[in-house]
């Protein structure tokens, strides 16, 4: 059999040693900063202060999200207080102090903060504008005086609301991206998933179309990691979790 030359031998004995006594604080990396953005979900039942985290690095010119945290606010849901919208501030303070604690104070001022209200919001604002309307001023006053940066507190539409549960659950599944053994991003080459979700009075079945150029009003076009993804959202009324029960309830009764 052949040898390996001396000289590659001593070479490479050489290189083991440098690797192995050179440590890890003989070379320092500068840490990427970390950045914060806040997202309350203000949904029928209740309201979650979600924390996300993330540095610059990105993919095709989308931001990747490192991890999250949350604080669950006492009491029921925004659409509730229609009767007080003064004590939504209240509710929503000891979840705001614990984000206070969570986020360094330097990039408080930095950390943009949004609010989303669902499906109870939606109902209230087709049969109680007025209502609706009054509850998202009292919590813009409230979320406008938090040191955080606020973007907004908005009802959103049956089909935002979709396509983002849509881009949560393709982001875990790492349908957009994945890592390399090298911790390098790249494209993963897997399909979307779709999505069904199941509400208390209907069921939303959300996938991705077919023919990216279908027009915007068919559904909603998001631009993510270098691809358009145009999401459509199919209702399926009265096939909700209260509609099965009721069911259940009346064939038990016969």
């Amino acid at each position: 059999r052949e040898l390996l030359p001396p000289w590659l031998v001593i070479v490479a004995g050489l290189t083991g040693i440098v690797l192995l006594c050179v440590s890890t604080k003989d070379v320092p990396m500068a840490p990427l900063r970390t950045k914060y953005g806040i997202v309350l979900d203000a949904g029928p039942s209740r309201t979650i202060l979600f924390i996300y985290q993330w540095t610059a690095t990105k993919a095709n010119k989308t931001g990747v999200i490192r991890g999250c945290s949350s604080c669950p606010v006492q009491g029921p849901g925004v659409s509730s207080y229609l009767d007080s919208p003064q004590n939504v501030e209240k509710s929503l303070e000891p979840c705001l102090n614990w984000a206070q604690k969570e986020i360094p104070a330097e990039q408080h001022s930095q950390t943009p903060l949004y609010l989303g209200a669902t499906s109870s919001m939606r109902q209230l604002n087709l049969t109680h504008p007025t209502l609706s309307d009054g509850i998202l001023a009292a919590l813009t006053v409230a979320l406008k005086s938090s040191p955080f940066d606020f973007q907004g507190a908005q009802i959103l539409s049956r089909a935002d609301e979709e396509a983002f549960n849509w881009v949560a659950v393709n982001y875990v599944l790492e349908n957009f991206f994945k890592y390399d053994w090298q911790g390098q991003l790249v494209p993963s080459g897997k399909g979307m998933a779709g999505v069904l979700s199941v509400g208390g009075t209907s069921t939303q079945l959300t996938s991705k179309m077919e023919e990216e150029k279908q027009a915007p009003k068919e559904g909603v076009r998001l631009q993510l990691y270098g691809h358009t993804h145009s999401v459509h959202t199919q209702q399926c009324p009265c096939h909700g979790t209260q509609q099965l029960h009721s069911r259940l309830l009346s064939l038990l009764i016969q």
